[in-house]
């Protein structure tokens, strides 16, 4: 890896939204090359964290949560899964998500070394998140171990999913800010968006929790043997969720107004409308499994909308705020609101 120094002494070069420093180790890759490959791995690492959520989901779902009974082989002495009788597929199905770590472990790498060797100019603050997706897979990994250790006691099964979500987060902030700028980070909405836009990515966090919560009480263990349950009656924790859910709802809401009030930037409005179908669509799916009983498949839609819901929060505050460079001072009015001009500290 190079030092963050280095990068001073090196121009970015632009490949459509994309610029990127020179490498002098590799003088033949032009600004494209380095464009396209810093595109896949933050994409790639983007889609892997919330893909292990599906994985995962897919693991509950089938009982597979002991298809492998020790980590980190799969059977005592024996690190692949074998096809039985007695355990069918799910060795295959819990082999198979821990596999996918791997595939995040890649891609984390891959975000890391991109940006440290062509991503320089967009400061300290962006290399040390570069850091959050390995560190982050590499606890993941971990705290599996203990889910399996302990068989799949629910209150290590809940942070074990919800560091996922995180990641998630993590990554999309990572991605907007690969293509937005390479300036000082400032304010590009009225600061009163940001004071309503803190409380709703706190509630969003809840309403993750107490789904977990949720998970937790019902039937998909993640086992068919006897695991340890939480002992809660799972409508009043569902009530509960859906109490924080109509709480978010209403910030989200609250959020919008203020954004359209203020002719709010284009791409902070987009992500905000995004988070709200989202959010919909998780509460329709959510009432659907419930009265329905919990049936596998509605439960995955669930969790696909899971999934993407901590990363379109992050979407949607990341565009908040912008890391470009503020427009003359005679172009002030067509760029945006005058709130657009507030900054912060340095990246």
């Amino acid at each position: 890896m190079s030092r963050p120094t280095a990068s001073a002494a090196r121009r970015p070069e632009r490949h459509g939204r994309l610029t990127t420093l020179p490498d002098p180790r590799l003088p033949s890759w032009g600004p494209q090359r380095r464009a396209r490959l810093a595109a896949i791995a933050f994409w790639g690492n983007l889609l892997s964290q919330m893909g292990i959520i599906l994985s995962g989901a897919a693991v509950r779902l089938t009982a597979s949560g002991l298809g492998c009974s020790t980590w980190p082989n799969c059977k005592p002495g024996q690190f692949t899964p074998e096809l039985t009788m007695e355990s069918g597929i799910h060795p295959f199905v819990e082999f198979g998500n821990r596999t996918l770590t791997g595939v995040l472990s890649i891609f984390a790498v891959a975000v890391l070394l991109v940006t440290w060797r062509w991503l320089g100019h967009k400061g300290p603050g962006f290399r040390r998140l570069a850091w959050v997706p390995l560190i982050g897979t590499a606890v993941q990994a971990l705290m599996g171990a203990f889910v399996v250790w302990f068989d799949l006691h629910p209150g290590l099964v809940s942070p074990h999913f919800l560091i996922s979500p995180l990641l998630g987060a993590a990554s999309m902030v990572l991605l907007v800010r690969l293509y937005d700028g390479d300036g000082h980070v400032r304010l590009a909405v009225p600061a009163r968006a940001v004071t309503v836009f803190v409380p709703l990515a706190v509630v969003g966090f809840v309403v993750l929790v107490l789904g977990t919560i949720v998970t937790g009480t019902g039937p998909h263990s993640g086992d068919a043997g006897e695991v340890t349950r939480i002992a809660l009656n799972p409508m009043i924790a569902a009530r509960i969720h859906a109490v924080a859910v109509y709480a978010f709802c209403a910030l989200l809401i609250a959020l919008l107004l203020v954004l359209h009030r203020a002719h709010a930037r284009r791409e902070a409005l987009v992500a905000a409308w995004w988070l709200l179908g989202l959010t919909l669509a998780q509460g329709v799916v959510g009432y659907v499994q419930y009265f329905l009983g919990l049936p596998e498949l509605v439960v995955f839609l669930h969790m696909i909308g899971a999934a993407l819901f901590a990363a379109t929060i992050a979407w949607a505050g990341a565009r908040l705020v912008t890391w470009q460079e503020p427009a003359p001072a005679g172009d002030a009015h067509e760029s945006g609101t005058a709130a657009a001009r507030d900054t912060t500290e340095a990246r």
